[in-house]
Order: C-alpha cells, then sequence, then structure tokens
C-alpha cells in the first residue's frame, strides 16, 4: 500500500498537481499545508511517512520548518521543492538531512522517483 503524505506548498495549484500526481500513483496525501507553520503543526498529528516541503512560504519557510520537523523527529523523511536559482538553500537542505530535492517546475517521474528513493532509505 501507498505510504502517507504531506505536501506543504503556498500555492494551491502547486498542491493540487503533486496530489494528483501521488493519488494516481497509489499514494495518499494525508495532508496539505499553505505555510511552514501549517506545516509543522500537521507533521505534529499526521505524523506522514514523508512530507513535501517547498522552501519558499510565508510565515515560516522550508528551511524553518524542516529543522523543526526534524526536531520532532530525527528520521522524518523529507524532499524539498524549490525553483531555480535557490541552489544555497538547497544545499543548507541537504546538509540538515532532507532526503532529497526537486526542482520546479517538475516532471511527475521526478517526483515519484524522488519519493521512491526516500521511502527506501532508513
Amino acid at each position: 500500500m501507498g505510504a502517507n503524505i504531506l505536501i506543504a506548498d503556498d500555492l494551491s495549484f502547486m498542491r493540487m498537481i503533486q496530489k494528483e500526481i501521488l493519488t494516481e500513483r497509489g499514494y495518499t496525501v494525508v495532508g496539505e499545508a499553505a505555510d511552514g507553520l501549517e506545516a509543522v503543526e500537521k507533521f505534529k498529528s499526521l505524523r506522514p511517512d514523508l512530507v513535501l516541503l517547498d522552501i519558499t512560504m510565508p510565515n515560516m519557510n522550508g528551511l524553518e520548518a524542516m529543522r523543526k520537523i526534524f526536531s520532532l523527529d530525527p528520521h522524518a523523511k523529507v524532499i524539498m521543492c524549490s525553483a531555480l536559482g535557490q541552489q544555497n538553500l538547497i544545499v543548507e537542505a541537504i546538509k540538515a538531512g532532507v532526503k532529497d530535492f526537486i526542482v520546479k517546475p517538475f516532471k511527475p517521474e521526478r517526483i515519484l522517483s524522488a519519493i521512491e528513493k526516500a521511502l527506501k532509505a532508513s
């Protein structure tokens, strides 16, 4: 059975696209968040198998949310999403322990391969 995934992105159409890609592949989107603060709160209550986390969001950016999620669960599986031109933030996220990153605009195959790889990692 597919894993439970939380999607955090401030753009509703991006969440919709990601949700569609994931559900078609058999994953369950257990929650959606429009900012980093909401992502952390939903992580606490839903305990998803994996979080897709946008870097640029209001109230709390993806890097801050990632740090808070890792403080709640050091083994959390997080994949960062970012636009081109945010390489320094991506490097910071990888050093902090994210499983992978996806650059927007992304291809469905790229999201799916990153998720499959992250879920297999211990």
